[in-house]
């Protein structure tokens, strides 16, 4: 658990304080789905986290930062030992950000601010405020996309997602998965563009770059999260996590030794 800071743990009702702050959390540490009433950005200086809304699943490396508008239900998971900060932004000064849940790159400028926001106290509350201001400007930069992996609304569709994110690794084709679901491979096709807003492949690839982003983060090398997420070598592999995360596997983990995960 925290180490040098702490970080609030979830009101146990909505209503309660939105919490702030920053700390050590292990590998796999998990947060139940919960809300508040201001909006929270969740920051990941060293490790990775998942956050998980009805919208679908965010996950955010070093270089990304996770936004919850207020009064949205979420959950996070946190992947390595992660040094999670936590900032809370008065729903009076969310007017200006967009009012879902999204994933926005992180600058050299705002990972210093978030920084400072979630370290020791002693700032005074027009400080802070000062501060926050920072954070807004930076976040009015459109929302990232490529780490966002929708949740299904289609029965038939969940039941094909929740095979692949059982075993994403698995080389099933859409046919092959549409019979487990009692639906066609030109239906689910269909469905996927109509109701995720991306083909069948995309949104497995971003499955599996989740789950490479955790291996990853835990250590494995990268040929092992190749094989372990289901590409045929690393080549594909390495093509693949640049196109969605900016960067390749191997600099993603120089970055992590960099922040002391």
């Amino acid at each position: 658990m925290p180490e040098t800071r702490q970080v609030s743990k979830p009101p146990a009702k909505p209503g309660g304080p939105t919490p702030r702050g920053g700390g050590w959390l292990p590998h796999g540490y998990h947060l139940d789905a919960h809300s508040h009433p201001d909006g929270q950005l969740v920051y990941a200086a060293a490790g990775a986290l998942a956050t998980t809304t009805e919208r679908g699943t965010w996950v955010a490396p070093a270089s990304r930062v996770t936004w919850t508008p207020p009064g949205f239900a979420h959950s996070h998971r946190f992947y390595g030992r992660t040094d999670a900060r936590l900032v809370a932004i008065p729903a009076a000064e969310c007017g200006g950000l967009v009012a879902h849940p999204s994933v926005f790159a992180v600058s050299p400028l705002l990972r210093e601010v978030l920084l400072a926001l979630t370290g020791p106290d002693g700032r005074t509350p027009e400080a802070e405020k000062r501060l926050r201001a920072v954070v807004l400007d930076e976040l009015g930069e459109p929302p990232e996309q490529s780490l966002h992996l929708p949740e299904p609304r289609d029965d038939r569709l969940r039941v094909v997602t929740d095979l692949l994110r059982a075993d994403p690794g698995r080389t099933a084709t859409l046919a092959e998965l549409g019979r487990a679901a009692g639906a066609s491979e030109r239906t689910l096709s269909r469905l996927f563009h109509a109701d995720l807003g991306m083909g069948f492949h995309r949104w497995r690839t971003i499955l599996r770059i989740h789950h490479a982003l955790a291996h990853l983060t835990g250590g494995q090398s990268v040929t092992d999260t190749a094989i372990a997420c289901g590409w045929s070598n690393p080549s594909t592999f390495i093509e693949a996590f640049t196109a969605v995360v900016g960067q390749t596997p191997g600099r993603y983990q120089a970055g992590l030794q960099e922040h002391g995960a």
